[in-house]
């Protein structure tokens, strides 16, 4: 079996959905996001447009941890992100030299042992709340860092740019970088599909395509903060009337004196109740933020948006 699509991100910019599916593209994987709370700008409308059209898809989410609770924590925000989205194909993982490469400049050197750990930590996170999961890798990586084993265990993806398929034990294979797909400007990169993943999940009952409700709390009580040049827990802990055992619990932080400026943490609230709101059909972020006294650029910073006049129906929307 041999299903032909496509992988995108941000650098694909706006895609043409209804072009792409016309050239024959049978399923799309998007990237939801990377790190623990960063959305891909392009996600909600990409989402948002091959669910209009019927062109199934699955998520990824690119791996920036240094420890496996760091890991279950990307799982988290992969989940928050995808969960208003219909999802015929698998939740995957996408891990390889560049996250090991972040690792180091967070002064963690990444093993085996220690990626094997992030791969299944994120996939038992992606499980346990009800979604099919996989990883995704090249065959270096594969070769010098991961278990053959979690092939296995898990579905895998596969990365390898070759005219020829290798024969690895793989779901998916991604062979090229460079296609040319109407409605996409630029290169992409090409897929096939081994597998009926669309009728694996529903067989299974995963993905929350019963219509069970997705991921049970989309709503986490807490905020994020970027770490700045000079800041100590202990000093962010008192910004924030909370405590620096309660933002080490929260983060998977092993050693409260070892923070580094620029990784994005995330701060417990307390005795503040989150808003949110679902977008309709007509609506604009600066009708909502005036209905809600607040203001565009706050509601942009609180939900990722990188483009305000880009918000779409049926998106849900933090107001505080």
């Amino acid at each position: 079996m041999n299903i032909r699509g496509i992988d995108v991100s941000r650098y694909q910019g706006t895609v043409d959905w209804e072009r792409v599916k016309a050239a024959g593209c049978q399923f799309a994987m998007l990237r939801a996001g990377y790190g623990t709370d960063t959305v891909d700008e392009q996600f909600r409308r990409n989402a948002s447009e091959c669910n209009r059209i019927g062109l199934p898809i699955g998520a990824y989410w690119f791996c920036y941890a240094d420890s496996p609770a760091d890991a279950q924590l990307e799982a988290d925000s992969c989940l928050r992100t995808v969960a208003p989205y219909r999802l015929d194909y698998p939740v995957c993982y996408d891990i390889e030299q560049a996250s090991v490469d972040y690792a180091a400049r967070q002064g963690i050197t990444v093993t085996p042992a220690l990626a094997e750990q992030f791969v299944k930590r994120f996939c038992e996170r992606i499980e346990e709340k009800g979604y099919f999961a996989m990883f995704y890798t090249n065959k270096n990586f594969l070769d010098q860092y991961l278990n053959e084993n979690l092939a296995k265990r898990y579905a895998f993806w596969y990365a390898r740019y070759n005219g020829t398929f290798d024969g690895t034990d793989c779901g998916m294979w991604q062979y090229s970088d460079a296609g040319q797909v109407p409605g996409i400007s630029g290169n992409v990169d090409l897929d096939i599909s081994f597998v009926d993943y669309p009728s694996v999940i529903r067989k299974a009952g995963l993905n929350h395509l019963d219509g069970t409700p997705p991921y049970p709390d989309p709503s986490p009580d807490y905020i994020t903060y970027v770490v700045q040049p000079g800041d100590t827990l202990s000093s962010i802990a008192s910004r924030y009337g909370t405590t620096v055992s309660a933002i080490t619990s929260i983060n998977g932080i092993s050693n409260p004196d070892r923070i580094y400026a620029g990784t994005t943490i995330r701060i417990p609230e307390s005795g503040r109740t989150p808003q949110y709101y679902t977008v309709k059909s007509g609506d604009t972020l600066s009708a909502i933020a005036s209905r809600y006294g607040t203001t565009v650029n706050a509601l942009a910073a609180l939900n990722g948006i990188a483009n305000p006049d880009r918000i779409y129906a049926g998106q849900r929307l933090r107001l505080s």
